[in-house]
């Protein structure tokens, strides 16, 4: 037996301990073997029978709770008492802090964290608390129009409503009139005002420290999550393309069903305590989507790659957006990811999860033999920025100046200007006129250098 997330050993009894029963009350339960080493070992206590008559009155007295306290005799020379403390369905503190497991250790909770952990134990998430907004005015009624467009399916009668009031009182975003966090955050007009955290940010990065184009989004949710799909797409995501016959189908870096169900993941479990923005970070070859908030407790990284029950961070988000037909039931959406981007025949998404963020990784194969043979064979000819044009080149041969502007990060009077350094290289040609022709990569480049 070794120290786990609820066992732990001590050699002898002191009162500071009264700590880790306190977070193991707080946890999942657990036990605190008083006479073992920190290997397991059997080393016995001496004073084991005033051990039995004290430390349930004090552990009474002290914390609030009842814990069952045994002696177990491993043998004649080494006796071990045992106290097995069940989970406490309030909030248990000793003098006056808050302790809580993770892993073998114990941990003081302050902050965001402790905030966090008292409306868990009060039945809460932060979404549900009320403000101090009793208006509808604070709505805006289109995003409300857009989302009962969305919900005809799951709630087939919610066209018949046209009382906002009466709306979010059923679907439990208000309580006697008072307007609960997540309406304003669903479908607030102006929700920076009163949630300034409340933003998503998307960064174009060609290294760790080096960003070349960003965009912030505001808005409530449902419109942050319209503008991010409108920005990727035009902006940021470069879309290869297939002709079927006579149709031409674009295929985009990433699985945008797969990205939609990741951010929106995002937006509805993230720490609104807390003020970094939702991030979404665009390399060369991978996507970031970051947030801060951690996973629920007793989820790990392998649970969300197989069936899992959710455990929702803020449950009223979930609730719409689920309601909305914007997510699957809880629990699902780290699979339907995964299997999107197995299917697009992309490697598995990376997630990561710390005590402050949560992260989700997609990665592309580097394919792109255009850019392979401008690396090789003319890196000393070819500029970081030409590089990128002319992956955007090969993924849309008709891209124009303005597009690879956005999609570079520089102006477009330089994109102009890289383009004909290109034309004198021999790398690039133009086909045809200057509206309605397109761009060729020629095999010129490997007469550079002779």
């Amino acid at each position: 037996m070794s120290e786990t997330e609820n066992i732990e050993f001590k050699r002898e009894w002191k009162d500071d301990f009264l700590k880790v029963i306190c977070s193991f009350a707080n946890a999942q339960g657990g036990s605190l073997y008083i006479g073992k080493d920190d290997e397991g070992s059997n080393a016995g206590v001496q004073n084991h029978k005033e051990l039995l008559e004290v430390l349930p009155n004090k552990i009474v007295s002290r914390l609030g709770i009842i814990s069952r306290v045994e002696l177990l005799q491993a043998s004649d020379k080494h006796k071990v008492v045992v106290i097995n403390v069940s989970p406490s369905s309030v909030p248990v503190s000793y003098q006056g802090r808050y302790y809580m497991r993770s892993g073998s250790v114990v941990l003081e909770l302050h902050g965001k964290q402790l905030s966090d952990f008292l409306l868990k134990k009060a039945g809460m998430t932060w979404d549900a608390v009320l403000t101090s907004i009793t208006t509808t005015d604070a709505i805006n009624s289109e995003t409300i129009e857009r989302f009962k467009r969305y919900a005809a399916d799951r709630l087939p009668l919610i066209a018949n409503e046209r009382d906002i009031k009466i709306l979010l009182e059923k679907l439990n975003l208000s309580e006697n009139g008072i307007l609960k966090r997540a309406a304003i955050l669903l479908f607030g007009s102006n929700v920076q005002r009163i949630f300034p955290q409340a933003q998503l940010r998307i960064g174009r990065f060609v290294s760790e420290t080096e960003i070349v184009g960003s965009d912030l989004i505001e808005g409530n949710l449902f419109e942050q999550v319209e503008q991010a799909f409108e920005i990727l797409r035009k902006k940021y995501l470069i879309n290869k393309f297939r002709l079927e016959g006579i149709h031409r189908r674009e295929l985009p870096d990433y699985p945008i069903e797969a990205l939609r169900e990741a951010l929106i993941n995002a937006l509805i479990h993230r720490n609104y305590n807390a003020a970094a923005s939702t991030q979404i970070r665009i390399y060369d070859h991978q996507l970031i989507i970051l947030n801060d908030g951690s996973l629920p407790y007793g989820l790990t990284i392998d649970d969300l790659k197989k069936q899992h029950l959710s455990i929702p961070n803020n449950f009223l988000l979930c609730d719409i957006f689920y309601k909305a037909g914007m997510i699957e039931s809880w629990g699902s959406g780290t699979l339907k990811i995964i299997k999107l981007c197995r299917d697009a025949g992309l490697d598995e998404p990376q997630f990561e999860a710390s005590q402050s963020f949560f992260s989700i990784t997609f990665k592309r194969p580097v394919t792109d033999k255009v850019t392979d043979k401008v690396t090789d064979k003319v890196t000393d000819k070819v500029t970081d920025n030409q590089k990128h044009m002319l992956k955007a080149l090969k993924a849309d041969n008709k891209v124009t100046t303005a597009a690879l502007a956005r999609i570079v990060g520089i102006s477009q009077r330089k994109i102009k200007e890289n383009l004909t350094k290109l034309k004198e290289a021999g790398i690039i040609v133009r086909i045809g006129p200057a509206k309605g022709g397109h761009w060729q990569i020629t095999d010129k480049q490997n007469e550079q250098g002779k």
